[in-house]
């Protein structure tokens, strides 16, 4: 009664519903999480099945690209994307094994095969130049006989030791950096610690597409697209130049890298598509996989 009098009795029905629907709000938000998380698992899934079936591709190109060789030649024994958990799976038993001194081999291979190499893996050594740019890896009894393409490499070097001598940032994201990807028509940047992704931004530009007329009106046509493009990359670059980062990473259209390499630690041409987060996503994890070659 004195809560009717006072009107207290209708703000506690309102209380009340209100809870209520905080409470199915709250039981909607964790069913789109779990649906969101689903969802993430069953995309690295299908990832990682897509990059097998393609290590697999690959495989069987090189394998039927030298059939019609007269003579006979040697062939990897797998090939394997490696990515994420995988990845974690395969570095740790490199870095685990151990020999007498002078017994495990490691070179960066990027053009020439060093002789040491070319010693170390007689026959085989036509694969590690197949490989290449990739980091050689074998020791002097043969049990271990690999290659793996860094997407971090370092210099050339050669090193006989006790062990392989690497450094798993060559492979991992690791640290504080900025990831870029640039498109003729779109950009994405983001600021990542380690594969944590701590923040993005992106935008797509008006680029005029392919011109199939030929003749005056084509070649003005691409006046006008080249200038769009350069007003693009113009934006891209000042984006860019805003980031203060200790490592920078530019991916995307092979034509256009080479305007970012002064910039950049490290560019690499990638197939990304669709709008700027999702090609971002899809760009970071294809510049983040390693190929293994089993030699």
């Amino acid at each position: 009664m004195l809560d009717e009098l006072l009107g207290r009795a209708e703000l506690k029905e309102r209380i009340d519903e209100l809870e209520d629907e905080n409470h199915h709000l709250e039981r909607r938000a964790q069913a789109e999480e779990e649906r969101r998380s689903e969802a993430v698992t069953e995309r690295q899934n299908a990832e990682e099945q897509v990059n097998r079936l393609e290590s697999r591709i690959v495989e069987l190109e090189d394998r039927v690209g030298r059939l019609g060789d007269d003579e006979e030649s040697v062939e990897f024994r797998g090939i394997e994307s490696l990515h994420g958990k995988r990845l974690d799976e395969v570095l740790p038993r490199l870095e685990r094994i151990e020999t007498e001194p002078e017994g495990a081999l490691t070179a960066m291979v990027i053009d020439d095969l060093p002789e040491a190499v070319r010693d170390a893996f007689g026959d085989h050594a036509p694969l590690v130049a197949r490989a290449a740019p990739c980091l050689a890896l074998t020791d002097d009894a043969g049990l271990v006989s690999a290659a793996l393409s860094p997407p971090n490499p370092p210099e050339e070097f050669v090193s006989w030791s006790d062990s392989f001598d690497f450094d798993p940032a060559w492979f991992r994201p690791e640290g504080r950096f900025t990831f870029a990807l640039v498109r003729s028509d779109l950009f994405a940047i983001a600021e990542y610690g380690g594969r944590e992704r701590l923040s993005v931004s992106g935008f797509e530009s008006d680029v005029k597409g392919d011109h199939s007329k030929g003749g005056f009106s084509q070649a003005r046509f691409e006046r006008i697209r080249e200038g769009q493009i350069d007003d693009h990359l113009d934006r891209c670059r000042e984006e860019i130049d805003s980031r203060d980062a200790d490592r920078l990473y530019v991916v995307g259209q092979r034509t256009l890298l080479a305007e970012f390499r002064d910039v950049a630690d490290r560019t690499k041409p990638v197939d990304a598509t669709g709008k700027p987060k999702e090609a971002l996503d899809d760009a970071f994890y294809e510049f983040w996989t390693t190929r293994l070659f089993r030699i």
